[in-house]
């Protein structure tokens, strides 16, 4: 009785400090791991470069998340099965062979909830702050394991490349995009982000993704001026157009020889025929290719990103979209991208618009066939696929492999396509409505 008074006094309470002391390490590893691992690198980037050195370090230290979960896992895994190991001893020693079953429940419920669920609970609700604090002491104790931790991550390797899984270190930096696009899906799922603020954003990143021939303008909509017009038909061609910049052709449409801006023309115009007292019928003589500028063509598979940049580089907003064999396709303009990320732009000299997207009494809708898929999409949050049609029209034709009449129905990707208007080969109208 004497003996187990000396245990309890003496190495009882010692063992005991030294548990609780390691099941405070381990729930500060615990933390630490989660704390870093869940911390924006974006928040910490921007504490870190308002001053946090915490943050700073904290960004260090998750440039290579393999080593750091290593470390914190090779730390936590060492406190908690020395302090299972002390416990059970030490319970081994007060109630015999029962001690190990005593243990090992007692040590469970501590463990789970003072170095797992308390502190991860914690590190999870405030992991900025979090990882900035610990990020001194896990510096530490990643360079003090950096050796073993290497040896380990070697074996790792060489064990999973015998299952074929190759460890790619950049895999992380690759899916940013694809975080912030799930990010703002899932915000707007839950009515955190509004529909319009998540297009915006992803219009903005997806202009690496897209093609200038998938937002041009067709060439069968292009209004052009034909050099060989009289004068006055050109200036009242201009004074009627919608358009500010006009592209001029001789003989063919396609043989673009120059695009007009109609001030330019106004201009020239005016100061030909001497002012508001001067004589109209000098016009005759005027040349509209005095005044018109040098054609800019651009490739149909340049992507928006650059396309913008060279717009903004040249000081110009309009470009001719042409083909590998030089054929003209369509036309772009700075409008047409910036409507990629803000949606459709028009002014006071934009036509009367009539709506893209109707609905009928039985809630179908009613979608003009040259709609671009992606317009289409963003207006209704489907998710019709654009990998092989850009526009409506075009996705039924592809997958029905031919024109279709007026009056036919198709199914396909979960929607009914059918066809209400047709003009010569081209769908103009279509029905669509999800099955």
């Amino acid at each position: 009785m004497d003996t187990g008074t000396v245990v309890i006094d003496s190495a009882f309470w010692i063992s005991a400090s030294i548990i609780l002391f390691l099941l405070v390490l381990s729930g500060f590893f615990s933390g630490s791991e989660t704390a870093l691992t869940a911390a924006s690198r974006g928040k910490l980037r921007a504490q870190a470069d308002k001053g946090s050195r915490g943050a700073q370090r904290a960004l260090a230290i998750t440039e290579d998340n393999e080593r750091l979960i290593g470390s914190v896992l090779l730390g936590n895994n060492l406190v908690n099965i020395l302090a299972a190991s002390l416990a059970t001893a030490l319970f081994t020693r007060l109630f015999g062979e029962s001690g190990v079953a005593l243990a090992t429940l007692v040590m469970t419920l501590l463990v789970l909830v003072f170095a797992e669920v308390l502190p991860k609970t914690y590190a999870i609700t405030n992991s900025e702050r979090a990882a900035a604090l610990v990020s001194r002491p896990i510096g530490m104790v990643v360079l003090i394991f950096a050796p073993v931790v290497t040896a380990v991550r070697f074996f790792v390797r060489r064990v999973l490349s015998l299952f074929g899984v190759q460890i790619d270190p950049d895999s992380n930096i690759l899916a940013v995009r694809e975080e912030i696009a799930g990010a703002l899906q899932l915000g707007h799922s839950e009515g955190v982000v509004e529909k319009e603020d998540r297009d915006r954003i992803l219009g903005a990143l997806d202009l690496r993704e897209r093609v200038v021939e998938e937002v041009m303008l067709h060439r069968s909509g292009i209004e052009m001026i034909n050099v060989s017009d009289d004068p006055a038909a050109i200036l009242d061609q201009c004074l009627q157009s919608n358009h500010t910049r006009l592209p001029v052709f001789r003989d063919d449409p396609e043989n673009i020889i120059g695009v007009i801006h109609a001030k330019d023309l106004l201009r020239a115009m005016y100061k030909l025929i001497g002012g508001p007292e001067g004589d109209a019928s000098a016009l005759k003589d005027f040349d509209v290719r005095d005044v018109a500028m040098e054609p800019y063509f651009v490739p149909e598979t340049s992507t928006l990103d650059e396309q913008m940049r060279q717009f903004l580089r040249r000081h110009t907003h309009f470009a001719l979209v042409v083909d590998e064999y030089g054929s003209l396709q369509g036309l772009i303009t700075l409008e047409d991208i910036l409507e990629e990320i803000v949606g459709e732009i028009t002014d006071e000299f934009d036509p009367d618009a009539e709506q893209v997207v109707g609905r009928t009494d039985d809630g179908q809708l009613i979608v003009e066939g040259a709609m671009t898929i992606r317009d289409l999409n963003r207006a209704t949050d489907w998710h019709l696929p654009d990998e092989e049609a850009n526009t409506v029209a075009g996705l039924v034709i592809h997958e029905a492999q031919m024109i279709p009449t007026t009056g036919q129905v198709f199914s396909f990707h979960g929607f009914r396509f059918e066809v209400t208007q047709r003009e010569g080969n081209r769908i103009t109208e279509l029905k669509v409505r999800k099955l």
